[in-house]
């Protein structure tokens, strides 16, 4: 009898440095849930990452890091495939096709462009403008199903459903139309010294994040920090943003419901409360810092890893290119 094909989720992240509780609460800890239920290929998209500009030293040992931490928050590379982008061509030449199937207009409606231009107005280059087509290339390559995303990546995905439609049409199909996913447990963490904006690694206060690499001092240190409010009473409700995201957090790193939390906490200050979310999140974070602390000894696995990653990568994404490149009327080689 045969089985039934396993849809295919592609995720990426940057490897622009430190990666944040909020960015593994949010989305490496489903990557991880997600492996037994789906085809998973992650990547690390460096490729992105050099829209601003990069030391290279800094950059090889933050993609390293970025790759050893990944791997310690439970991606397996033998249930997922899990590649360094750049190692993989066929990202960029079809990303440069694409640019060709892609409107001006749509791009320069890009939200995000429009946010980094801001942040970046001394380096606002053509791969800031363009890189939602590298964005789709990265997706159409492995006829992904599925895709997860934020509110921030909404707007890209819809692009790249459109580039792929257009492309479907003026040839015939090539690309599968890959939709968004929700994570069943989806968390927004934000900021604990601004709980109006997402947790960020650029925020300039450093005590808004959390690493997933501080030490365990380090870590009760910001949360006895955080921002609550006057009321000194742990419920989740309206107007209590501050509360209501560390709630959030204790609830992601321990299961409990938030009509638990209110009654474990009913009675005590939010100096207790404070203690007791740190406490709970240094003890979430202890293996992964130690599994860390041992693929980051290892260089030699970590290479073997990225580089069977991306030769299984490399077997899809250049049957995918192949086609495209033949309808489109290119030589073969």
């Amino acid at each position: 009898m045969e089985t039934e094909r396993k849809k295919v989720i592609f995720s990426a992240i940057q490897p622009s440095g430190t990666i944040t509780l909020g960015n593994y609460l949010g989305a490496l800890k489903n990557w991880v849930a997600l492996q037994d239920e789906y085809d998973c290929i992650f990547s690390l998209a460096d490729l992105h990452t050099i829209t601003v500009r990069q030391d290279p030293a800094t950059f090889r040992k933050n993609t390293t890091e970025a790759y050893a931490l990944l791997l310690a928050c439970g991606i397996d590379p033998k249930k997922s495939i899990f590649f360094i982008q750049s190692h993989v061509p066929a990202h960029a030449q079809l990303a440069w096709v694409l640019n060709c199937y892609t409107q001006f207009g749509e791009l320069s409606r890009m939200t995000q462009f429009k946010d980094k231009a801001a942040k970046h107005a001394d380096n606002i280059n053509a791969g800031l403008f363009t890189y939602p087509s590298l964005m789709a290339a990265d997706i159409l390559l492995y006829q992904a199903d599925l895709v997860p995303v934020g509110a921030d990546q909404k707007q890209h995905l819809e692009l790249t459903r459109n580039i792929a439609d257009r492309f479907n049409a003026a040839y015939s199909p090539t690309f599968n139309l890959p939709d968004g996913y929700i994570p069943k447990h989806g968390a927004r963490i934000m900021s604990l010294q601004d709980p109006s904006s997402k947790m960020s690694k650029s925020d300039s206060n450093v005590n808004g994040f959390v690493a997933l690499l501080d030490p365990p001092e380090v870590v009760m240190r910001k949360f006895k920090r955080a921002v609550t409010d006057s009321e000194a009473c742990v419920r989740y409700a309206e107007g209590k943003d501050g509360v209501n995201n560390l709630m959030g957090i204790y609830s992601c790193v321990t299961g409990k419901t938030m009509e638990e939390i209110e009654h474990e906490f009913e009675g005590r200050g939010y100096g207790d409360f404070k203690t007791a979310v740190g406490e709970a999140v240094v003890e979430h974070l202890r293996p992964i810092q130690e599994k860390y602390a041992q693929y980051i000894a290892d260089k030699a696995y970590l290479e073997e890893c990225y580089r069977e990653g991306a030769q299984r990568a490399e077997r899809i994404a250049n049957r995918t290119l192949a086609k495209v490149m033949k309808k489109i009327g290119f030589l073969p080689a």
